[in-house]
């Protein structure tokens, strides 16, 4: 009798990494385990106030280690033996320097404890004036190589990042053989060949934040790059001309890995990718309807057959590209900077004046005064959203923009902030909250008009993630302003169900990613459908959200 087999999809997320075994037959996710990156947790190599996000890849190894040997655990006997493949994906971009075997250099003597040498996380904003130069010079060019990108390249991805560290630290410079996603590095560690020659690349990583095109003949040109600044000349040569779908197998698991996992050398590793992409795969989705990636920020997917796209570039959003989801149809990537960190970071404005007081109190012990403000985090978000569900639409005059980390789509610019405006002495927390709500939905209204502007229509959403699962709020009011219904994914971990879905594929036990998802996909728990009075109500207000967007963006774009 055939043995049941096994999939492990590693989510590499921006605070933890997450292993979940799969049964590839029905889809049961029969184990997982999350581990939060310790250094991570205690703020080490960022800094907030410079927009400076840097994560030490002992965190990944750790965590990689960590959450497969604790899932193998929990699973049911014999399931070690029968794993089959493992696939990854992770945040992005988020690249960083390696030497010439592949290895980041904070991983090398000299270099341990320089951020610099770190991978540089998808939230780092270090690289605006970078991604400006650049966004320059590709308008100037013969050949525009961000025209596959949406026309707008960001300091959140590639070469922004590397040629910002590169200027500012010319010991990672000097040292750098390379530089490698988080997505190509994790599988090349896994089959132990990490040379950047030699690795397979992600065609969803290239495609998407390095402007990498078969147009092109791979990345832009050796002359475009030494224009922009003479410090890359000579990179492109030791990067890659050649990128892979998540369908293709990197290799099989190392003698090295294969004993510190408990797995057999048989297991196939596959090419990774980032963490929305294949998420939207474990959501199933579907040409024409947005996969919609809803946490600290949001990610927002849609697939359609090429023949049917043909030449058209869609302006403002964050590329399109061959095979960057499902292999065999265009990508579209779009999302906003910040989604659910907007929840956060009013939550973190309301706690701070009781952390203040309760630290000089003399009237709790500092047990108290911990399990006080844990109490008080753990319950604010439902407590303000319980509050904000009372009021009336438009009720309050409140009105924000959803900028406070740059803004990604349509049109990235990190150098835009955001803003509440309509403010008076009756405004409370509740209301204040529920206009940041809204217009988080407002941002999300605005990609998907973007879209159907340039001609690319939308059929449905379908909504994964954190704020998607816990937030009726949210989930009501963006359906609403979207005016369409929204399914949400039964998956907890939609992100790492895709990855082990591709993992299916790339062990041959699929032969195509569409297969893998009927077979392996769990559905949808909830649908959210319109209100439509609240659709009219909220139109009118979303065309004042964009008169002061315009406003905002014209006072910094003349300063």
């Amino acid at each position: 009798m055939a043995q049941t087999k096994y999939t492990i999809g590693l989510d590499y997320g921006s605070d933890s990494v997450r292993s979940l075994i799969v049964n590839v037959e029905t889809g049961e996710e029969v184990a997982s385990v999350v581990f939060e990156y310790p250094r991570w947790k205690k703020g080490l190599y960022c800094d907030p106030a410079q927009n400076q996000f840097r994560q030490h890849p002992k965190d990944y190894l750790e965590g990689l280690e960590y959450t497969i040997v604790e899932a193998l655990k929990q699973a049911p006997a014999g399931v070690a033996e029968n794993v089959v493949g493992i696939s990854v994906d992770t945040t992005g971009s988020t690249p960083v320097a390696v030497d010439e075997k592949g290895i980041p250099l904070s991983l090398t003597p000299g270099f341990e404890e320089n951020p610099n040498a770190m991978f540089v996380l998808w939230k780092d904003h270090t690289a605006v004036k970078e991604a400006d130069e650049i966004n320059e010079l590709a308008r100037k060019w013969e050949i525009d190589f961000t025209k596959f990108e949406g026309g707008v390249y960001s300091s959140e991805w590639f070469w922004a990042k590397l040629l910002h560290v590169s200027r500012v630290d010319a010991a990672v410079y000097r040292a750098a053989n390379s530089w490698v996603e988080h997505c190509d590095w994790i599988p090349a560690v896994l089959v132990g060949n990490t040379r950047p020659k030699t690795l397979k690349r992600s065609r969803c990583a290239a495609g998407h934040k390095a402007m990498w095109h078969e147009a092109f003949d791979g990345l832009p040109s050796e002359e475009f790059l030494t224009a922009l600044d003479p410090l890359l000349g000579g990179l492109r040569e030791r990067l890659y001309k050649e990128t892979f779908t998540c369908d293709v197998a990197v290799g099989k698991l190392s003698q090295e890995w294969a004993d510190k996992l408990g797995l057999s050398t048989n297991v196939v590793v596959g090419v990774g990718a980032f963490d929305a992409h294949l998420g939207a795969l474990g959501a199933e989705i579907e040409p024409y309807h947005l996969s919609k990636v809803m946490g600290t920020s949001t990610c927002d997917m849609l697939v359609a057959p090429m023949e049917e796209v043909g030449d058209k570039l869609v302006a403002g959003i964050c590329g399109q590209v061959d095979g960057s989801i499902t292999p065999g149809m265009l990508g579209m990537e779009a999302g906003q900077s910040a989604f659910g960190d907007i929840y956060a970071w009013f939550k973190r404005l309301l706690l701070w004046p009781a952390e203040q007081i309760l630290a000089k109190s003399e009237l709790v012990s500092e047990e108290q005064r911990k399990a006080l403000i844990e109490e008080m985090a753990d319950n604010m978000i439902a407590e303000l959203s319980k509050e904000a569900e009372k009021i009336g639409i438009g009720e309050s005059g409140v009105l924000a923009i959803d900028w406070m980390n740059g803004r990604r789509t349509p049109d990235a610019n990190q150098n835009l902030k955001g803003a509440i405006a309509g403010l008076s002495l009756g405004t409370d927390a509740p209301r204040i909250f529920r206009a940041l709500v809204e217009a988080t939905a407002f941002g999300s209204k605005a990609i998907v008009d973007r879209f159907r502007s340039e001609g690319v229509r939308i059929d449905g959403v379908i909504a994964l993630g954190g704020v998607a699962k816990k937030s009726k709020l949210v989930m009501q009011i963006v359906c609403d302003v979207l005016n369409m219904p929204i399914k949400v994914a039964r998956s907890e971990q939609a992100c790492a169900l895709g990855s082990a879905m591709a993992a299916a594929v790339v062990a041959g036990v699929y032969a195509t990613t569409n297969e893998a998802q009927k077979k392996m996909g769990g559905g949808f728990e909830t649908e959210y459908h319109p209100i439509p009075e609240n659709v009219a109500k909220y139109q009118k207000i979303y065309e004042e959200y964009l008169a002061l967007g315009g406003f905002i963006e014209e006072e910094l774009t003349v300063k």
